[in-house]
């Protein structure tokens, strides 16, 4: 019964430990024990220098997660393939690792809920000075007073004759000043 499970993997070589385990799976065998090996990650969006720029973060560093139909044939080749340092979770049995449970495995693909979500890095701090580059107060420079990372805006203090005026602007709006 094909079921999914953890391994954990030395952070940052969980692409190493994917194309090893699925081509060990393939030379020694196996490939048709295992339907699926993921990455977790999600889609980032970061500002930088005033332009959006679309990457992707893993979720889960040092953690790769596979749908597989364990026999012991299989788990040793999952074990033994280089970069695993072993499944995450114990059971009473000696050696098997224990599956995850759908709602576990929803969760970490994030196949529940908003699956287009994205999640909105901030490259700016309160206090820093900024220029707007768009919008109807283009050319003007101002003081950030707050940023709102879920709606990706700021709160930003632009002097318009003599007085300082909070202006709401989006992260795109604005670009750093040197």
């Amino acid at each position: 019964m094909f079921r999914w499970y953890v391994i954990n993997t030395y952070s940052g070589h969980e692409k190493k430990v994917k194309a090893n385990l699925e081509h060990r799976l393939m030379s020694m065998g196996h490939a048709e024990a295992v339907r699926e090996v993921v990455i977790p990650t999600e889609q980032v969006v970061e500002t930088k220098d005033g332009q959006k720029v679309q990457s992707e973060k893993r979720t889960l560093p040092g953690y790769v997660l596979v749908n597989m139909n364990m026999t012991p044939d299989v788990l040793w080749v999952v074990k033994d393939t280089p970069g695993v340092t072993g499944f995450v979770g114990g059971s009473s049995r000696e050696n098997e690792p224990v599956p995850l449970t759908q709602m576990e495995v929803d969760r970490l693909l994030r196949k529940d809920v908003d699956t287009g979500r994205r999640v909105v890095k901030a490259e700016f701090t309160e206090g820093e000075t900024v220029k707007v580059i768009s919008g109807p107060l283009s050319d003007f420079s101002g003081e950030i007073a707050e940023i709102n990372v879920e709606q990706a805006r700021l709160k930003v203090l632009v002097s318009i004759f003599g007085r300082e005026t909070p202006a709401e602007l989006s992260f795109d709006q604005v670009k750093k000043v040197s």
